[in-house]
């Protein structure tokens, strides 16, 4: 089984870099339970055509069990204490650029336009600050993540042979039962 990912060390920086905040590896890490031979090479397995594709065969409880404590439930809540973390980054007043933008902000009030030279001289976009745009990706993110870990969950239900809770009740369960120990 793939080992857990370390936690990143959370810095307003790390929030500002969106292929960071955006880096998501659970799929690959449920093919990687799959285990073809753990029985050894059967001839006769070459006889039929085989209709069950790899993605849809049953994985063993045990591995899935692991799988989902070790790796699948650990690194959404990562996840979601990276984006806790960056969403309190967002609501930060001290953002760094707002001198930078009060300045050309200014420096645009002063400016002399002539809009028969240039017609888009006239318009003025003030730049978005960096903590509104952090806190777009942060709410885009949000959603996002809702979509991948339901269809996350679907699929590990259905190799795992499950029925039951939805992912963020078992979520919770995990998250109890780890503050329980």
């Amino acid at each position: 089984m793939s080992q857990q990912r370390n936690r990143p060390t959370l810095t307003p920086q790390f929030c500002f870099n969106e292929t960071a905040l955006r880096d998501d590896s659970i799929i690959q890490n449920l093919n990687a339970l799959v285990t073809p031979a753990q029985a050894g090479f059967d001839p006769s397995s070459t006889a039929e055509r085989q209709t069950l594709p790899v993605r849809k065969r049953s994985i063993d409880s045990e591995a899935c069990q692991g799988f989902k404590d070790n790796v699948l439930f650990p690194s959404w809540q990562t996840r979601s204490d990276v984006l806790n973390y960056c969403t309190g980054v967002a609501l930060d007043p001290q953002d760094p650029d707002l001198l930078l933008r009060e300045a050309e902000t200014a420096k645009d009030r002063e400016r002399v336009v002539n809009e028969r030279l240039d017609p888009y001289s006239g318009r003025f976009f003030p730049r978005e600050a960096r903590t509104e745009s952090l806190a777009n990706l942060i709410r885009n993110e949000r959603g996002i993540e809702g979509i991948i870990r339901a269809r996350t969950w679907e699929l590990v239900t259905e190799r795992c042979g499950e029925v039951g809770a939805g992912w963020e009740e078992a979520l919770n369960r995990w998250r109890e039962k780890k503050e329980s120990c």
